[in-house]
């Protein structure tokens, strides 16, 4: 089945992780073209300022914690109520591996469980809340995945692990939901600058030369936000399945196939690279069982 574009002027999205880099600039952007915009985050008082600024005739802040599906429905339902209808969802909050890179070997137990817990948890809860208002509006599911999806994961695995996780269910989601008319999108936002990608830019000087190594000077350089909510907006309005931004990463995505094992054998054998990989091991001090 196939489903019309969607107006984006008075349309209302709900969007999770509101607070954030990438969510306050999607708010900010389909606010700015029209959109009523559902704000949601963990902390009150960050989506209240959200909603301060861009004003509450359109906008509508709520604290949910979204490995809570009860939150989730609250917040759908509150929605619904308030504004008639969900016309977009964008699954959009999700957390870092933490502070530093860490391996498989030396990450601190329970990171892996925690982020499993927003990233992808926090996606299913939302989805799970927000599906029977998409399938009434015949609207649309936008997940918020990586180029972590088809990349090495190295050094950030749970991070890494759950992007392509959700990307598998903004998969299903898109051939699920045709069948009622609405649709699916996945993001796949490269380095963006925001506090995540801080990891890897300067805060953690390890992380920053394995990122160094690893990738090429034309793929490094961080994007505003902003960037993210304009091509947001843009997919949105024509239900686009993925939305990669910058675009630069998009022969990575396609030919992920060809090229991810040439890049895995590569970063096997350069030994400076491994070199980095055990001095993170190193100074993390935990005793190996």
């Amino acid at each position: 089945m196939s489903a019309k574009r969607i107006d984006l002027s008075g349309s209302v999205t709900v969007i999770t992780g509101a607070a954030g880099g990438i969510g306050r600039a999607v708010a900010r952007e389909l606010h700015g073209r029209g959109g009523i915009v559902v704000l949601v985050d963990l902390d009150q008082a960050s989506v209240d300022a959200v909603a301060a600024e861009l004003g509450s005739s359109r906008s509508l802040a709520l604290r949910a914690d979204v490995t809570s599906p009860d939150d989730l429905h609250h917040v759908m339902t509150t929605a619904a109520d308030r504004f008639g209808r969900i016309d977009v969802v964008h699954a959009n909050a999700g957390i870092s591996s933490g502070e530093s890179a860490d391996t498989v070997l030396s990450v601190a137990d329970g990171t892996f469980e925690r982020v499993i817990a927003v990233n992808l948890a926090g996606v299913w809860n939302t989805v799970r809340a927000a599906l029977p208002h998409i399938v009434e509006s015949q609207g649309h599911v936008l997940i918020t995945s990586s180029t972590y999806a088809y990349l090495n994961g190295m050094v950030n695995a749970p991070y890494a692990a759950t992007k392509a996780a959700v990307e598998q269910i903004g998969r299903a989601l898109g051939v699920e939901l045709a069948a009622h008319g609405a649709s699916a999108g996945v993001l796949y936002p490269g380095w963006v600058a925001t506090p995540i990608a801080d990891v890897a830019f300067g805060k953690d000087e390890l992380a920053t030369a394995l990122v160094a190594r690893a990738f090429p000077s034309f793929l490094r350089d961080p994007i505003a936000p902003e960037r993210v909510g304009r091509a947001v907006a843009r997919g949105v309005e024509r239900r686009a399945p993925r939305i990669q931004i910058p675009r630069r990463w998009v022969p990575v995505s396609f030919l992920r196939g060809i090229v991810n094992p040439i890049l895995d054998r590569s970063l096997r054998a350069d030994t400076a690279l491994l070199d980095l990989v055990r001095q993170v091991e190193t100074r993390s001090h935990r005793e190996i069982r």
